[in-house]
């Protein structure tokens, strides 16, 4: 019989992990998995430059140009129909008086008179508030979406023939909409300041702009904070015809 040295002895046990261990073994793992995440996210590039939003940039840059130079080719191409269409017509003298006279309301054809342009434009930069007001947000420094809207609908209100935003014309399906501090009109996009012309009594457009309750709110933050607001006034000048399409998109219904 062997004596109890020789005797198999139990097992050494192995040390339990501390819970301090188990939370240094997961941070690694967590950093481990964000790596990979952010490698195969990036393939190769560096996602902490501004790269990727410069490429958007370019492409509504692109965009914009690529409208315009269409809506220049649909207004020749119109002109073309138009020329063609005086060839064979055999209306009468009133019925071509009447489609001039709805030619002229509809804002496809160019429009000459006195009128007012209106430019609106951000506070400076670093702007702050003038005595008397607490200080802006950021919000209060630029040109909303309503603040265009309300010169436009001001100027409509004191009896304009015809108004252009920027260099386009605007007509009954045109709508103004900001996305940020960026205009974008019939498929183009703007950056301030804003320019509103408009053909019309002078007098009634300013007494127009002058009665408007949202431009009088407007006016609160240009005191305050230094927003952009001017108005010029014009002795003669023309305003260019609509060219871009006049086609009517609209939602139908799933049968």
């Amino acid at each position: 019989m062997s004596n109890s040295a020789d005797s198999p002895t139990e097992p050494a046990r192995r040390p339990a992990l501390r819970p301090v261990r188990l939370l240094t073994a997961g941070v690694f793992a967590l950093a481990g998995l964000i790596f990979v995440t952010s490698f195969n996210t990036a393939k190769g590039t560096n996602i902490r430059t501004d790269a990727s939003l410069l490429k958007l940039s370019d492409l509504i840059d692109q965009r914009s140009h690529k409208n315009k130079e269409l809506g220049e080719t649909t207004a020749a191409v119109r002109d073309d129909v138009d020329a063609l269409a005086q060839r064979g017509d055999s209306s009468t003298r009133a019925e071509d008086a009447k489609l001039k006279a709805l030619e002229a309301s509809a804002g496809t054809q160019k429009l000459s008179g006195a009128g007012l342009t209106v430019t609106l434009d951000d506070a400076p930069p670093n702007a702050t508030a003038n005595p008397g007001y607490p200080e802006p947000q950021p919000n209060d420094l630029v040109i909303h979406q309503q603040d265009l809207q309300a010169v436009v609908n001001a100027l409509w209100q004191g009896g304009a023939k015809g108004i252009r935003v920027m260099d386009q014309r605007l007509i009954s399906t045109s709508a103004v909409r900001c996305v940020g501090n960026t205009l974008i009109l019939q498929g183009r996009v703007y950056s301030p300041p804003y320019k509103v012309t408009a053909i019309g009594d002078r007098d009634e457009l300013q007494r127009a702009l002058t009665a408007s309750t949202a431009l009088q709110n407007y006016q609160l933050y240009v005191k305050a904070y230094g927003l952009g607001w001017k108005v010029d006034e014009h002795e003669a000048m023309t305003l260019p015809g609509y060219s871009g399409t006049v086609d009517l998109h609209y939602a139908k219904p799933v049968s």
